[in-house]
Order: C-alpha cells, then structure tokens, then sequence
C-alpha cells in the first residue's frame, strides 16, 4: 500500500504542472482559439512546441508573442495582443508550451 501511495503522489505531482498551466491558459482565454493537439483558429500548441523546439530564444519570443500578438508566421489569421497576460505568466505560458513536444 506504501509503494502505492508513493507512486501515485509521483503520478500526480508530475500531472498536476502540465494541468494548472493549461489551467492558466484557459483563464487567459488562450484556449478559445488554440488546442493542444489540434489546430483551431491559431495552431495547435504542441505544432508551435515542434516548431520552436531547439531554439534558445523560444520562451522569451513565444512570451512577447502572447503579449504582444503577432502574424504572419502561422498564415493571415493575426494573433491580437493580450494585454491580460503578465510578463511572468506569458514566460510560464510559454515554457507550458515548449514542454508539449
């Protein structure tokens, strides 16, 4: 029962980052135009981790991208600006998305 216990807190600890980032992405509204693994009105986010996956820069670049928006890189469809979304939080939001390779 002990061994139980002990792998499933291990389970749990190892789920519940991934989960209360996608928690934060849902609160800032990410989610009404991005799904992790399916493209919706912007691209899915594990095709943006696949993308940008080895690049040094990639958390600071995702994170002026959540803020400031952008376009052109994913097609005509523009990202708009989320001017909700703290510096910090878009520097998680962005390391949650790099991790979805």
């Amino acid at each position: 029962m002990k061994r139980f216990m002990i792998t499933f807190a291990l389970a749990l600890s190892a789920i519940t980052p991934a989960m209360a980032d996608q928690a934060l992405a849902s609160s800032k509204n990410c989610m009404a135009c991005h799904a992790v693994e399916k493209k919706l009105v912007g691209p899915s986010f594990k095709d943006v981790a696949n993308k940008y996956a080895g690049q040094g820069d990639a958390v600071n670049k995702l994170a002026a991208k959540i803020v400031k928006g952008g376009s052109g890189v994913w097609g005509p469809v523009p990202m708009p600006a989320n001017s909700q979304v703290s510096e910090a939080d878009a520097k998680k939001l962005a390391a949650w998305v790099l991790s979805l390779k």
